[in-house]
């Protein structure tokens, strides 16, 4: 027998000696134990890989996934073993199924925790992409908040602001077109404005004393502006609006590889959804049969321990634990016919030396009772 078959027995929980007798129920337990040992595989992958983004940036990661994932595999590993190699064939069928609720429902809860962190892997690219939106959109919505705080605290510095803005605006543009009037008074341009005679007139001489009088008035209202935004560009740097940017496409890919197990795990979740909030069918499928699937692979030993028939193995061991529970109440019965006899002995034997000192003459002279006494 080879050294893989041994130790796949051992993975069954089988006591070996006995299943060496018995050459037909090798291979059975060959395959549930594979099975036992691929399922803690699977675990201790699964475990390391949760563990790694729980400890991602530090340079002890890797140390750290490797360590976790072999004791959770290991954790693992052992309780599936005890659940298969607990469950007695020699039983009747509903006593099994008795037996084997609570360990499926346990495998159920394992298969769930253990699906969750290989699922995250499989569906890393797409959980990537939904964790640069929600970055995005939680950016904008922060900045959107800052901004609408800010404008609550200062309305009354941005309204004055807006209206000398809107004074500035108006007074150049009456400025602009006062300008292309006076040229074409300047230059003799016929309009219902001007006089349509070429030459620098009393009326062209007027009109540009108004423009210089309005250009220092539009001097006056930029410099207004000008301290106005140095305010308020003052305290949106001191509130911190001005720091809050946002993220860059090479940002985005940052925040995403290093997102932790919760921000993934919340992406897979939302995966399931197309983002105007209808149910993504496919996707959902996707991911709740991969669920289902490690779920059922965690349950299997439980179910291939269950649906085996009960042969020549099973036999051995019922016969050998009823000789053991025999041989074990003959030992109880033996102990305690020698503590009887040890104790009849010891009652007789104190019953006889009281005798002999009772119809001893000495031991009922008075002197006697003073030697007893001293």
């Amino acid at each position: 027998m080879d050294a893989l078959s041994r130790f796949f027995w051992f993975c069954s929980g089988v006591h070996q000696p006995t299943l060496e007798k018995h050459p037909t129920e090798h291979n059975k337990y060959v395959g549930i134990g594979a099975t036992i040992f691929f399922t803690g595989l699977f675990a201790a992958l699964s475990g390391g890989y949760a563990m790694y983004f729980v400890f991602k940036g530090d340079t002890a990661a890797v140390l750290f996934a490797i360590f976790f994932g072999l004791l959770w595999g290991l954790a693992i590993f052992n309780m599936d073993r005890y659940i298969v190699s607990s469950i007695n064939k020699n039983s009747s069928s509903w006593k099994q199924i008795a037996q084997a609720t609570p360990r499926i429902l346990l495998a159920i809860m394992i298969g769930m925790v253990i699906s969750r962190p290989l699922e995250l892997k499989i569906f890393d690219k797409e959980i990537k992409e939904r964790l640069k939106v929600s970055y995005l959109n939680n950016q904008r919505s922060k900045i959107d908040t800052l901004n609408k705080a800010f404008n609550n605290k200062y309305t009354i510095e941005i309204n004055k602001l807006n209206e000398v803005k809107a004074q500035r605006d108006s007074l150049d543009s009456g400025i602009k077109a006062d300008r292309q009037k006076l040229n074409f008074e300047v230059f003799g341009t016929k309009t219902n404005e001007t006089s349509g005679v070429m030459g620098y007139g009393p009326y062209a001489k007027r009109k540009e004393e108004e423009l210089r009088q309005r250009e220092r008035n539009l001097d006056s209202l930029n410099s207004s502006i000008n301290k106005l935004e140095s305010f308020v560009d003052g305290r949106k740097q001191f509130d911190g609006l001005l720091s809050e940017k946002l993220y860059t496409g090479n940002e985005l890919d940052s925040l995403a590889n290093i997102a932790g197990f919760a921000d993934r795990n919340w992406a897979l979740g939302q995966l399931s959804f197309n983002k105007d909030g209808t149910k993504d069918t496919t996707t959902a499928m996707a991911v709740t049969f991969i669920g289902l699937l490690f779920i059922f692979f965690e349950c299997l030993p439980v179910f291939v321990k269950m649906m085996s028939s009960r042969g020549p193995y099973d036999r051995s061991v019922e016969n050998q634990e009823d000789s053991q529970v025999h041989t074990s109440v003959k030992d109880k019965d033996f102990d305690i016919e020698v503590v009887d006899g040890v104790h009849d002995t010891r009652v007789s034997t104190t019953i006889e030396k009281k005798k002999r000192k009772l119809n001893d003459p000495s031991y009922l002279h008075p002197d006697s009772f003073d030697r007893e006494e001293d």
